[in-house]
């Protein structure tokens, strides 16, 4: 099975999740939204999988940055822009395998997702 995990590196959420991986031998690659982004599609597909409130992260210094006009999303598009223009409003990690995608990091999810 392959495990891709999205998020930002200095992240702690991520760190925990990363190192959760690493300690079960878990095989995963890790990509940084941050340097390398995500593409329109995937946030898309990511939106259409688990709804573009799961995904936006309005509990980061990102979010509290922002207008009160920008936090005022209605669409998913309208979040979809705003998380291309500000990739750390992204809420992390997202966890996609072959068949499945998980958002946020909790231990025990983890065991029974990327088993």
């Amino acid at each position: 099975m392959s495990v891709t995990l999205y998020g930002i590196k200095n992240c702690s959420t991520m760190k925990k999740a990363l190192d959760w991986c690493e300690e079960r031998g878990i095989p995963h690659a890790f990509h940084d939204y941050k340097k390398l982004g995500v593409p329109r599609e995937r946030l898309v597909a990511w939106c259409q999988a688990v709804g573009w409130k799961t995904l936006v992260n309005t509990k980061g210094t990102t979010w509290r940055k922002l207008s009160p006009e920008q936090q005022d999303i209605a669409t998913q598009s309208e979040a979809v822009a705003l998380m291309l223009e500000h990739p750390s409003l992204i809420k992390r990690p997202v966890v996609e395998t072959d068949s499945q995608l998980l958002v946020g990091f909790d231990p025990a999810l983890f065991a029974d997702f990327v088993k």
